[in-house]
């Protein structure tokens, strides 16, 4: 029962069998219900029929579809860069930029059977509770932007994201995947309590805190990052 009833449906399967229990139907409506039974089977028929041509037209490219899997959801070769894909995808916006002033713009209507799949993507993406790569940029963007643009611009990053691992052949793994796992916020928070310990280890060898200061102070100058 638990699988069959819509997802969205308000009403618990116990209230549903509560509902129905004791009703007797007609002859008309057992056949009514015995012809939608088979339209549902004859569908799924089709499905079925449809999934093995699928199944058959990509089995060269299984490679691929696995490495494409890694992602938290062609031959590269027809580009030349991910900006000629995303372009011919349709899901590259416009530039629209008059005396210095960026206007509004559109993305074109190229794509009309890869961009739809891309954005069902993004629309799935940013909703997974297991990855929260995507979800997070998404909010990010969608705060200064619409959400429809933010979805526009999450399906150019999956597309980009995609082009490269076809390319290089390497799996999922954006740089900047350690700012989505761990928040500015967190590091530095991290960072404080580390240095905190370090003063507390240092005071309690009899240095004073013009000492310790001065470490510190020392060990900035000598960092070529700070150069």
């Amino acid at each position: 029962m638990m699988t069959i009833v819509y997802g969205h449906c308000k009403a618990s399967p116990e209230d549903i069998l509560s509902a129905v229990d004791g009703t007797d139907l007609n002859p008309h409506q057992k056949a009514r219900i015995n012809i939608v039974k088979k339209d549902m089977e004859y569908v799924d028929s089709l499905l079925d029929g449809i999934q093995l041509h699928i199944n058959e037209m990509v089995a060269g490219y299984e490679n691929h579809i696995q490495l494409l899997c890694t992602i938290p959801g062609i031959d590269m070769s027809q580009w030349s860069s991910h900006r000629k894909l995303t372009s011919w995808a349709g899901l590259a916006p416009g530039c629209n930029e008059s005396a210095g002033k960026k206007k509004s713009v559109r993305i074109s209507r190229a794509g009309v059977y890869l961009k739809p799949c891309i954005v069902q993507v993004a629309q799935a993406v940013v909703k997974d509770k297991k990855c929260d790569y995507y979800a997070d940029k998404f909010n990010r963007i969608s705060k200064r932007r619409s959400k429809k643009r933010a979805i526009i611009a999450i399906a150019r990053k999956i597309l980009i994201a995609i082009y490269h691992m076809l390319k290089t052949g390497e799996v999922f793994n954006p740089s900047d995947m350690a700012d989505i796992e761990t928040t500015q916020k967190q590091r530095i928070e991290y960072i404080k309590n580390n240095l905190k310990n370090a003063y507390n280890q240092l005071s309690r060898t009899g240095l004073s805190e013009e000492e310790i200061m001065g470490i510190l102070l020392k060990k900035s100058s000598d960092s070529p990052h700070l150069k």
